[in-house]
């Protein structure tokens, strides 16, 4: 129960994060995998694992993924689970009668949330929740036990600190005009995570492509299509315009 509880407090706070003040650092740039099958099948993994316990995507379906080229087998080998069918879509594990209850709110659908994300001048849904998955770092002074560098005094523990493991956020106390603020000087690993500091970037990105991915499934078909379009009617234009020079030549 109590990591469920610990879970659903993530699942709320993740979202409350998408919808935080931009104030502070820039945003990292997202790598570009809506394309990469692979990143985008580890993503789903991750999805599922980290995020479905509390999260719904209720207009995502399990059988869409055979998009991102998986069978309908390790559709359900590696992601449904036992009481689900492959036509079914994302819900989650909790109740949301006890998740009320116990929060006053039901954790929001994530379908859409790389795209709720305004990029007011810093840069997209996806850069924004890449940068916040890697920003957050100890802080025994909050609730949770945690604190995010992109969203401060963030409600949400952190969901994956097994995969990248447990530090500190270094500050500096500097005076400017009078008042001391701290600024953000690096990073202090406490414990190690199961995955190095490289391997948990890539799995964030991988998390967040599929996010993004999942927020608009054709996206990369309505672009290979649109850019097609363009051509085609480029060379029609070209056609049509020398058809007209050799229709009007003669005519004085």
């Amino acid at each position: 129960m109590k990591k469920i509880l610990i879970t659903l407090l993530a699942a709320v706070g993740f979202v409350a994060g998408a919808h935080a003040n931009t104030g502070g650092p820039a945003w990292d740039k997202a790598p570009d995998r809506t394309n990469d099958l692979a990143a985008l099948q580890n993503g789903a993994k991750l999805f599922v694992n980290y995020c479905l316990n509390c999260h719904s995507a209720a207009f995502m379906r399990y059988n869409r993924l055979k998009d991102i080229g998986l069978t309908e087998q390790q559709i359900k080998d590696n992601l449904l689970f036992a009481t689900e069918k492959v036509g079914d879509t994302m819900k989650s594990a909790i109740d949301p009668k006890q998740a009320k209850e116990w929060f006053g709110a039901n954790p929001p659908d994530l379908t859409v949330i790389a795209r709720s994300r305004a990029a007011q001048g810093k840069g997209t849904g996806a850069d924004y929740l890449y940068t916040y998955m890697r920003s957050f770092y100890a802080d025994e002074a909050k609730a949770t036990g945690w604190n995010n560098l992109v969203f401060p005094n963030v409600g949400m523990p952190h969901a994956l600190w097994e995969l990248q493991g447990k530090r500190e956020a270094v500050f500096e106390t500097v005076t400017e005009h009078g008042q001391e603020t701290h600024v953000f000087k690096g990073w202090k690993q406490i414990t190690p995570g199961t995955l190095a500091p490289e391997q948990y970037d890539q799995a964030v990105g991988d998390l967040v492509a599929y996010l993004e991915w999942m927020a608009e499934p054709a996206k990369n078909t309505r672009v290979r299509v649109g850019f097609g379009v363009m051509l085609f009617l480029l060379f029609m234009t070209l056609i049509a315009w020398r058809l007209n020079a050799a229709y009007w030549k003669d005519v004085k």
